[in-house]
């Protein structure tokens, strides 16, 4: 399966670039660009099928232009990732002392779980 959305328009393979939804109790058409994920009640378009949509009789329709500066990962994006991995590479400090409630005596481990015995 590919990667990329296509068009939702029946028999048409192309590649799709904006998402047309409705705001029925506006009558109106809003037709933007492709929406992050695909939802149930949006239609995803390509280019060609874009340029030709047209409403119903009395409704209107929206074209929203992409923002250039919005595509791509911004500085944000990057700088996010960036903390997000030196935070799972640091290091986890070991605990300092053991709960003052524990009473039992260690009789085993299971990967962070451990057995106390009540003796």
């Amino acid at each position: 399966m590919s990667p990329t959305r296509r068009c939702s328009r029946t028999a048409c393979g192309r590649p799709a670039v904006n998402t047309l939804t409705y705001v029925y109790a506006d009558q109106t058409a809003v037709l933007g660009p492709l929406a992050t994920y695909a939802e149930p009640h949006a239609y995803d378009l390509c280019e060609t099928h874009s340029e030709r949509l047209s409403a119903p009789r009395g409704w209107e329709v929206l074209r929203l232009a992409p923002d250039p500066k919005a595509q791509g990962p911004s500085n944000d994006d990057l700088l996010a990732l960036a903390d997000a991995v030196r935070e799972a590479a640091r290091p986890v400090p070991p605990p300092r002392t053991a709960p003052a409630e524990e009473t039992g005596r260690e009789t085993g481990r299971k990967g962070h779980l451990r057995m106390l015995s009540t003796d």
